[in-house]
């Protein structure tokens, strides 16, 4: 018997496995990514402290200004460069890339290969 499940699922036990590897310092931050129906988020956590260092998504009015869709490749590919910027304005140049059981393809490819191209290297 064949059993099922649903794609939330199969994406809540993948980010279940990858949290288990990943963790972020406050040297090297988690850089956590969340796809919702209409926006994509990024944050930059500190886990030792449970704190987040930096907050941006699509919704952020800077970057809404400049995206006709908040839901395309190039909505994340202009959230990676921006979070790419502020963290090394930060100084923060390493971070921990958690994907939040997304698949690697498609928009998380697209933030993670911008973000890398302006200066975090993970």
């Amino acid at each position: 018997m064949i059993i099922k499940t649903s794609k939330k699922e199969r994406t809540r036990k993948r980010h279940r496995r990858i949290r288990t590897k990943v963790f972020g310092t406050k040297s090297k931050p988690r850089l956590s990514v969340f796809k919702s129906n209409k926006h994509i988020y990024a944050q930059m956590i500190d886990d030792e402290t449970a704190h987040t260092l930096l907050s941006l998504s699509t919704n952020t009015p800077s970057i809404k200004g400049e995206i006709k869709s908040t839901w395309t490749k190039q909505s994340a590919q202009k959230l990676g460069e921006m979070v790419a910027k502020l963290a090394v304005k930060n100084g923060v140049k390493k971070v921990v890339f958690d994907r939040g059981g997304n698949k690697y393809h498609g928009k998380i490819l697209s933030f993670a290969q911008e973000a890398r191209k302006h200066g975090l290297e993970f």
